[in-house]
């Protein structure tokens, strides 16, 4: 164990951590870091970063090389961080990008063994080592619930993760309000290779990374160019980022074909940003589900009154519909509400919502009419969970399309 690691445990152990490191120094493979106590946010990110460096030093590939230098200066090993997400939702919020910040500096402060490269195709392909992360809010009710924070180094050759850590972060007022991008997208942005990425983030050391994910993080980092772009408000280098990507054949991916509607709309090029949310619909069904963000007043079914909001419903819809005929599916459309209020009235909003839905697209297709029912669930199956019926947890007040068997 090395000077560094052994000063960072009595820190840790000094403020009434627990920290367990499971394996044993001979494997070739240690196991995970875990930190079971909550921390401040800070600390936390530097107990599960120093956790993840420490496991490396253990590796029989590290310490060969470390051998080899004796006497000379080691050569740094690079390292690509991917852009770190929110494991309930998939979205990167102001608090996701402040855990990507912070275990970056930390990196390149404390472990200068690591160089750290920006995610970009050309440093992909000579990168040694890649960085995933996300943060997931435990389980319960209420806004102020702590969030664990999991990070995982996957080595690009063998793909497998060399080092994985979890620490426990108190929620003192985190930002968790969806970037750009999260906040404008009309849709849950979840796909497989979302999901990829969030289990290679809790993968064990030894055990292989997601290879869906893998075979896909080179497009993934042009639409994070993208993604950057339009943040930005930089919309016509978007677009043409996004469209680069979907033209790759690891391209089509939910993000970049979002990306293209989302670009479009904002430049007002309504017919091409009509033709790009019919791709994201039909994405989403193939995939058996698609999540869609309208809004509607507080306690009604009309939806929201601004039409810088509502003002692409119809759109929607239409595409929606026309997307779900051609495919011949049938369909549950399952209302959702925030949690506020009692059980009960959320349960019979929720199913009011849906039923409009259903209507409005059945006036569409008419043949969506013995291939859709509508549902609502209230907010038992919230994804942020916070009741705060803000921007942040706009997505608890989704409408989902679900692929059923038809009968």
């Amino acid at each position: 164990m090395n000077a560094s690691w052994t000063r960072a445990a009595v820190q840790w152990a000094a403020t009434g951590a627990v920290l367990v490191m499971l394996g044993g120094a001979g494997c070739q493979s240690t196991g995970p870091t875990v930190i079971s106590n909550e921390l401040p946010f800070d600390e936390a990110v530097s107990a599960a970063t120093d956790g993840l460096v420490a496991q490396t030093q253990k590796l029989p590939a590290f310490l060969a090389k470390v051998e080899a230098k004796v006497g000379a200066t080691v050569a740094r090993r690079a390292v690509v961080v991917d852009p770190m997400l929110d494991a309930a939702s998939g979205q990167q919020t102001q608090v996701t990008r402040q855990l990507e910040q912070r275990v970056t500096d930390r990196l390149r402060n404390q472990h200068q063994q690591f160089e750290v490269l920006a995610f970009q195709g050309p440093n992909l392909a000579r990168t040694q080592y890649l960085l995933t992360g996300t943060l997931v809010r435990q389980p319960g009710a209420g806004a102020k619930r702590p969030f664990m924070i999991n990070l995982a180094l996957v080595e690009m050759a063998s793909r497998n993760v060399l080092a994985q850590a979890s620490a426990l972060a108190r929620d003192d007022g985190l930002d968790t309000t969806p970037t750009a991008y999260y906040q404008d997208s009309p849709i849950l942005v979840k796909d497989q290779v979302i999901d990829g990425y969030i289990r290679t983030a809790q993968t064990a050391p030894g055990q292989p990374a997601n290879a869906y994910y893998l075979e896909r993080v080179a497009a993934a980092a042009l639409i994070n160019d993208a993604t950057n772009a339009y943040n930005a408000s930089q919309y016509n280098d978007a677009l043409g980022l996004y469209r680069q990507a979907v033209a790759t054949p690891a391209g089509e991916q939910l993000r970049a074909l979002n990306g293209v509607y989302l670009s479009s709309w904002r430049l007002g090029r309504i017919a091409e940003a009509e033709e790009a949310f019919g791709r994201v619909v039909a994405f989403g069904l193939a995939n058996r589900n698609l999540g869609v963000k309208f809004l509607f007043n507080p306690g009604s079914t009309e939806f929201w009154s601004d039409p810088k909001v509502n003002g692409p419903y119809a759109l929607w819809l239409r595409q929606i519909a026309r997307q779900a005929g051609a495919a011949k599916v049938c369909m549950n459309v399952v209302g959702h509400t925030s949690r506020t209020g009692s059980e009960q009235t959320n349960d019979r909003l929720s199913q009011a919502r849906a039923t409009v839905i259903k209507q409005k697209l059945d006036a569409e297709v008419s043949d969506l009419a013995t291939r859709t029912r509508a549902s609502g669930v209230g907010w038992r199956e919230n994804i942020i969970g916070t009741g705060s019926d803000d921007v942040s947890d706009a997505l608890d007040r989704r409408v989902e399309f679900k692929i059923t068997n038809c009968t």
